[in-house]
């Protein structure tokens, strides 16, 4: 999750800034410089703006102290993974059989829990059991880097987006200052997400909960107080009480697929006159609902009617596999059923340096893709469209490695 609330650094000097507010701030430094100096004269400059958002010298000093670059958080935001992870095997994994144990375990440890945050923010319960179960395994693993050094590299040396490391790295500190959590609790991915639920520091500042009323929204030792605000931060981006998030359906023969282009919405009854039908054979339960049609692996895998609430798991993580992961592992932990339809594995998803020879062939033969960047994004798929209807295949815009071989091979 992020939270990208703008500011900008206003720079003072260290003489005028740091070195008045605390005697010790050359010791501190010293340590630091010996790691490296760069860093260093970024922890300086770094502190007006700190104090300037109301960080005292206290809390700032006690951070830093003998603060070196993590490696982990340097050598992951370098790293360029050229390999992508098909949708089946994501979703083999994220919804495990023990995953989905655990989560209906949980259901009950917590069921007091559960059911007062349901009551509260209208959010389904399973579905905040599934995000908790895809952020950390239920707690099991919440990182291993503490998220002020974490975010201060990122800060320090991030590539782009500095701006907003340096926001989250401020908001982190105003946790800390405000008593939520110590810093040797606080917790988090090598990126700055933090807790149970790794919500980023603004996400923290403005969705986290306080469950208990003990004054803290401690997102990283109580339990309540992460699902809570998982609830809270669900509701605030629009979550739909008594909804689900969509529906695997069947498509009739002859279907046209030009419909599943992300932004076609339409009535439940109006697809249904379209003929899709529900893929577990059931009705659905309420006709006026709006949806939108998603393959997520093209014509030849699984297909779904996404709602609103599909969408509003979006903003957790904006990406259609992980949406899937949560609203099918909240489905399996209330005791649904596995999906219907069989993902077929041959047509495997690009990785970047492949989709950006998927849209240089598009553009050369003339179906225009803008600037090949590797993001198969709104105006590729619209493009693999039309390049499918000319050759008279399924238009269903799906980047594929099948897709690309045809094309390398002049069709």
């Amino acid at each position: 999750m992020t939270g990208e609330a703008q500011s900008r650094p206003r720079g003072r000097s260290f003489k005028g800034g740091l070195v008045a507010a605390f005697s010790l701030a050359a010791l501190v430094w010293a340590d630091v410089a010996r790691a490296d100096p760069r860093f260093d004269a970024f922890v300086r400059n770094m502190w007006p703006e700190a104090r300037a958002a109301g960080i005292s010298a206290a809390t700032y000093n006690s951070v830093f102290t003998g603060m070196s670059p993590d490696p982990d958080t340097i050598r992951l935001m370098s790293a360029q993974s050229e390999f992508v992870k098909p949708i089946w095997d994501y979703l083999g994994s994220a919804v495990s059989d023990t995953r989905i144990q655990t989560g209906q375990r949980m259901l009950q440890e917590h069921a007091a829990v559960l059911r007062e945050i349901e009551a509260r923010y209208g959010v389904d319960r399973h579905a905040v059991l599934a995000v908790w179960g895809m952020e950390t395994n239920y707690g099991g693993f919440m990182g291993k880097h503490n998220v002020i050094r974490a975010l201060a590299t990122l800060a320090y040396g991030a590539p782009r987006r500095q701006e907003f490391w340096r926001s989250e790295l401020i908001t982190a500190l105003a946790i800390l200052q405000g008593g939520h959590v110590r810093n040797e609790q606080m917790i988090g991915s090598w990126a700055g997400a933090m807790g149970h639920t790794q919500f980023m520091p603004s996400s923290w500042k403005q969705y986290a909960a306080d469950y208990n009323g003990d004054g803290k929204r401690d997102i990283w030792t109580s339990v309540p107080d992460a699902l809570a605000s998982t609830a809270n931060y669900l509701k605030e981006h629009g979550w739909q009480t008594g909804k689900t998030w969509g529906y695997e359906i069947k498509l009739p023969r002859g279907f046209d697929y030009s419909l599943a282009d992300d932004s076609t919405t339409k009535t439940i009854a109006e697809w249904e006159r379209l003929g899709i039908v529900r893929a577990n054979g059931r009705d659905f339960p309420r006709a006026d609902d709006r949806a939108v049609l998603v393959l997520p692996a093209g014509a030849a895998g699984p297909a779904f009617l996404m709602l609103r609430n599909f969408f509003v798991i979006k903003r957790y993580n904006n990406a259609t596999s992980y949406a899937l992961a949560v609203g099918h592992l909240a489905d399996r932990i209330r005791g649904g059923n596995a999906f219907v339809g069989d993902w077929s594995r041959e047509h495997l998803p690009l990785n970047k340096q492949q989709t950006i020879q998927l849209q240089t062939a598009l553009n050369r033969k003339g179906f225009d893709v803008g600037n090949p960047d590797g993001l198969a994004g709104p105006a590729t798929r619209k493009a693999i469209r039309a390049y499918q209807k000319s050759r008279g295949m399924i238009p269903d815009g799906y980047a594929s490695v099948m897709l690309l071989a045809r094309m390398q091979q002049g069709g």
